[in-house]
């Protein structure tokens, strides 16, 4: 009642009083204005002082915490969305727009002033180029070819990273990009992270036992009967004394040894390398490697590789089936996360030829961004053995001779110890393989390759065909290879030594005969011969006085001077190249050869050297070094290098 009748009372009072001044009512609306502005102000500037000061926590590290999680290898994702049928308020929604807005805000800033976050918003202790790592991770993922390979190179040529950094890469890019850094001459190795832990053995057997398993797991279809002969030596031998009678001279993929210092000799062939032997020849049929890949031989490959690192031999066989497998694309992704691509990565920066070359073929089977070839077995690339942005406008292959090998036929004439010692020193003066040093270095516009063929002085292997050893099958086999490999596609010069000269004349005049071989004719600018035998050699008439060849094989026969295919072969060339424009020049040796330590023979004489066509030059060396100079100045090497500068110089001016 009390409050009803106050009320009452200032009504009254209020209609019984005079109206107020119109100033008064003005200053007073002014003033409610003001009230209602003020408190408006006043509450939104709380309200963004406190949302800033949320958004500056939520952005803050400890910085304790980073030092510390940068010592690990791990990339943290960021958790899942929340579930979006979950119902969220106003309030909600509207700071979540205001973060937006917010973090536009501190995004634009950081483009504009060169840094991740204004010092006013943030203490995250992140350097300038961490976030360059994050950009250059997701342009090498980008949809445009010339973005991507421009991210790979960008990573490769940056030194200044810290250990986690590299680990951060190596865990987040796709397998493109880690090929590619693994073909990128100044990759850190920090890029490829360790191979994942090999599954462990099965009780009670060996790695000699899982081997043979594999191998004997192994279709036996789609195989000539050589490799049969070998796949069943290699499963039935257990011992290494048996291995090496059944074996008798080894030669099965060309050891790399002079053939002369191999006469003497009777190399002791473990089970491993026989199993190894015959894996290889499985390796190159398609479905085969896809049962490799399926009975776990990868691992197995890799273990028995780290357990020979030792062993060139083995790595080498090793790395050759890898190789193969790499010619299949649906095997790519198990290669790579099975940690192959860090082991090539590492011994493509190996100071030895043969690793290097190795792994140099393999990776370039892998990298389909930037390699359109397919190097088979036995074809090697010497230059450009990395990605490179030098344009290659020619080529030059290498075909070794009897006995011979794609690397250590054409290394400098030295002995080996020192060879290799010097090597590391100075491969100007001292090189295992020239054409991959000196004539990469005077030819940076040439592509070089090396090829390795099955070679062998004596017919004891009475399981292999005797067919697959003549100079038809060969040079129709390399053939092949050569083509897969782009050779015809540029301009060409062959450079052979003694019996691989005459392999490049029958691959020419099979390829004059088969239209899909064509280019190859039409590219071919020169021939370099070294002490090719083109009317027969002394060599199968001393057969009867050296141990090992009692019973000559089919290449010494075909080397005899009384040869009808040697004598068709040449006749042919000659008849064949009488319409075509390729310069030729030929080397032979002057010096007799010591075989052994009782025989001394002129392998090749002069008149045997003399194709009949091209010049002819006389060196005072034997035949064993007649592809060896003793250093760059040499006449041998400075001769060689003309010819090819001269012959191809229209080419390489383009």
């Amino acid at each position: 009642m009390s409050l009803a009748a106050y009320c009452v009372i200032c009504w009254r009072r209020i209609g019984t009083s005079t109206p107020p001044p119109k100033s008064f009512t003005y200053w007073r609306q002014i003033r409610n204005i003001i009230k209602f502005t003020g408190s408006l102000i006043l509450g939104g500037s709380l309200f963004l002082t406190y949302e800033v000061l949320a958004l500056k926590k939520s952005l803050t590290l400890d910085t304790q915490v980073v030092e510390r999680e940068k010592m690990k290898s791990y990339i943290y994702l960021h958790p899942g969305p929340l579930d979006k049928r979950e119902n969220h308020g106003i309030a909600w929604l509207a700071r979540k727009e205001l973060h937006k807005a917010v973090r536009k805000i501190l995004a634009a800033s950081a483009k504009i002033l060169q840094s991740p976050f204004a010092d006013t918003f943030s203490t995250v202790d992140i350097e300038d180029h961490e976030c360059a790592m994050w950009l250059l991770l997701k342009k090498s993922k980008a949809d445009e070819r010339t973005a991507r390979l421009e991210a790979v190179q960008e990573m490769s040529e940056t030194h200044h990273w810290h250990d986690y950094q590299y680990r951060i890469i190596a865990q987040a890019c796709d397998a493109r990009t880690l090929i590619g850094l693994a073909r990128s001459k100044e990759s850190d190795l920090r890029f490829f992270l360790p191979p994942p832990p090999l599954p462990s053995l099965k009780e009670d057997s060996s790695i000699e036992e899982e081997l043979r398993q594999l191998l004997a797991s192994l279709p036996q279809t789609e195989l000539d009967e050589c490799i049969q002969y070998f796949t069943s030596l290699a499963l039935s031998e257990s011992s290494q004394s048996l291995a090496a009678q059944k074996g008798g001279l080894w030669c099965f993929g060309g050891n790399g040894l002079p053939y002369a210092e191999s006469f003497g000799e009777v190399p002791s062939a473990t089970v491993e390398m026989f199993c190894l032997e015959a894996i290889v020849k499985h390796s190159e049929i398609p479905t085969h490697c896809d049962k490799i890949e399926a009975s776990g031989g990868l691992q197995l490959l890799q273990r028995l590789y780290q357990l020979h690192r030792d062993c060139p031999k083995v790595q080498r066989n090793i790395m050759r089936i890898i190789g193969n497998m790499a010619l299949n694309e649906h095997l790519f992704s198990t290669i790579v996360h099975s940690g192959w691509v860090s082991i090539m990565a590492e011994a493509l920066k190996s100071p030895h030829i043969m690793k290097s070359s190795h792994a140099a073929r393999t990776l370039a089977n892998l990298d389909r961004e930037t390699v359109q070839e397919r190097y088979q077995d036995g074809v090697y690339v010497l230059h450009p053995q990395y990605r490179t942005s030098q344009p290659i406008k020619a080529d030059v292959l290498f075909i070794h001779g009897l006995m011979g090998a794609a690397f250590k036929t054409w290394r400098q004439q030295d002995s080996e110890r020192i060879l290799i010692e010097k090597a590391l020193e100075d491969e100007d003066r001292y090189t295992t393989c020239w054409p991959k040093t000196w004539l990469a270095r005077d030819c940076p516009a040439l592509r070089i390759i090396s090829v390795e063929y099955d070679t062998a002085l004596s017919d004891w292997r009475a399981g292999c065909p005797a067919e697959r050893k003549t100079i038809a099958f060969r040079s129709n086999e390399l053939l092949l290879k050569l083509r897969a490999a782009g050779v015809g596609d540029r301009p060409m010069i062959w450079i052979s030594h003694s019996m691989g000269g005459l392999l490049v004349k029958k691959m020419l005049l099979e390829a004059s005969q088969k239209p899909e071989m064509s280019p190859i004719i039409s590219n071919t600018r020169g021939i370099i011969f070294y002490s090719v035998p083109h009317h027969g050699s002394h060599l199968a008439e001393y057969s009867v006085n050296i141990r090992y060849l009692l019973f000559p094989s089919l290449e010494v026969k075909e080397l005899s001077k009384d040869s009808p295919a040697l004598k068709t072969l040449q006749d042919d060339f000659l008849e064949f190249a009488k319409d075509k424009s390729f310069q030729v020049l030929s080397f032979v040796e002057t010096q007799p050869t010591y075989i052994g330590s009782m025989i001394k023979l002129h392998v090749v004489p002069v008149e045997s050297a003399d194709l009949g066509i091209g010049e002819l030059i006389p060196v005072d060396v034997n035949h064993l070094n007649i592809c060896k100079p003793k250093k760059k100045e040499a006449f041998l090497y400075q001769r060689t290098l003309q010819f090819i500068r001269e012959t191809l110089a229209k080419d390489l001016e383009k």
